[in-house]
């Protein structure tokens, strides 16, 4: 067959993403899946693990049975031996392994992981959220009413439903046994594509709830913060209301800022664990939706028991999600009104400071004018001494003017130059600040 790309799609140039893009809505497809079947299920966090890791821990499987490992077509791949199949996913927070085996008829117990190489399974990278086992049978060979019989005789707590509009029969507790969640698939009239469609919603509602877990844990941490956090904003606002001193105010505000940034660290680390959450949360209610459930007389649907024991885990995530941002909204703007008051009393003080000044520079002023007038005084006092030594040489030149006429003279010219002199240079150097200012 000719590579599609290899054909002009016209003269345009192309997209570089295009044909990744296009070949998104076809990864993954279902594996089909006949009856009887035995598949086990593991999907493992990442924690360190890389994507070559896991690719090279797979290829050490498919030597162990002689077989070329198929290209790693982006994130997944199928692996077939001649014991079982594996289809690989890698997703962004973890990786999924689903193992399926042909069974005989009559081996109810059969898991599809004793095909694997001892100590294979516990070696794969990453930290283990999620283990099932599947039994598919034939509804003819194994009936449903044997199953439920057989529950009621037990009383056990067995979620019995009708999947595909009445195409199969589900049977699970959802209880670990073994370490190992299981369910029991009946197949009335499915084909094989539909039923591996089935079998992967169900083991995608299994993941997903427990991913959608993870955060109920946080949700606990961030309760138990948020109520210690509110009972001391309560506080801070009540001693807000009591500060009476700038320093009060200052010493709320210091304790004010170190609870909102401990309220921002603690939304920072929750907030893409609540986010996962409720998308997880979707993701499950969706696949239970493409189950198609019909409800068995006596028993609980899957949806039921979801609606009963997860929704209230993922409400009580969605409820500390919205009091974290609830009470990281009310720190700030507490923050921010406790803020105007300390900056208005800043102002106040400023204004009181700039007063102050300005008094002072008002005294200076009048001391500079009493000290101007001195000035004059010892400056003609001085002056008029020079003038008197001089017309005392000179005082045959002077004659018939005595030098104490002359000095007595120049008093008031001197007095009256210097007055003059220091008006017009007080007038010079307020010129001069104006131009700066």
């Amino acid at each position: 067959m000719n590579d599609p790309r290899t054909k002009s799609a016209g003269s345009h140039s192309e997209h570089p993403l295009r044909y990744k893009l296009n070949n998104e809505l076809h990864a993954r497809p279902p594996v089909a899946v006949r009856c009887p079947q035995a598949v086990s299920y593991v999907a493992l966090t990442h924690d360190d693990s890389t994507i070559e890791q896991q690719v090279a821990h797979l290829r050490r499987l498919a030597e162990a049975f002689a077989v070329p490992l198929p290209e790693v077509d982006g994130d997944h791949l199928l692996l077939t031996t001649p014991r079982f199949r594996l289809k690989w996913e890698r997703h962004s927070e973890f990786s999924c392994y689903t193992f399926f085996r042909d069974i005989d008829g009559g081996d109810d117990d059969t898991t599809a992981i004793e095909a694997l190489p001892p100590r294979w399974l516990e070696a794969i990278p990453g930290s283990l959220l999620v283990a099932t086992h599947l039994s598919l049978h034939s509804a003819e060979r194994l009936t449903p009413d044997s199953v439920m019989a057989s529950a009621s005789r037990e009383g056990s707590q067995m979620i019995a439903t009708r999947v595909a509009d009445g195409g199969a029969w589900v049977f699970t507790d959802f209880l670990l046994t073994d370490g190992w969640t299981r369910f029991l698939v009946l197949d009335e009239k499915l084909t094989p594509r539909q039923t591996g469609r089935m079998v992967q919603r169900l083991l995608e509602i299994e993941t997903y709830r427990m991913t959608a877990l993870l955060a109920f844990p946080v949700a606990r941490e961030v309760g138990k913060l948020l109520n210690r956090a509110e009972g001391e904003l309560a506080d801070l606002m009540d001693r807000i209301v009591a500060a009476s001193t700038p320093e009060d105010e200052r010493n709320v505000l210091g304790r004010l800022t170190r609870l909102a940034a401990e309220v921002e660290r603690s939304v920072a680390r929750s907030t893409f664990r609540f986010g996962a959450a409720a998308a997880y949360h979707r993701l499950v209610e969706h696949r239970i939706d493409e189950l198609r459930e019909l409800r068995v007389a006596g028993f609980t649907t899957i949806k039921e028991f979801m609606d009963r024991r997860l929704t209230p885990a993922i409400s009580t995530c969605a409820a500390n999600a919205r009091r974290q941002d609830d009470l990281s909204g009310r720190i700030a703007r507490n923050s921010q009104l406790l803020r105007t008051r300390v900056d208005i009393e800043l102002e106040r003080q400023n204004q009181e400071l700039l007063g102050q000044m300005n008094r002072r520079a008002k005294l200076q002023l009048r001391l500079q004018e009493t000290v101007e007038g001195l000035s004059v005084v010892a400056i003609t006092y001085y002056a008029s001494q020079l003038v008197n030594y001089l017309a005392k040489g000179a005082k045959g030149l002077i004659s018939p003017m005595t030098p104490e006429a002359i000095t007595a003279v120049s008093i008031p010219l001197i007095g009256g130059l210097v007055a003059f002199g220091l008006h017009r240079m007080r007038k010079a150097l307020a010129s001069a600040e104006g131009e700066h200012d």
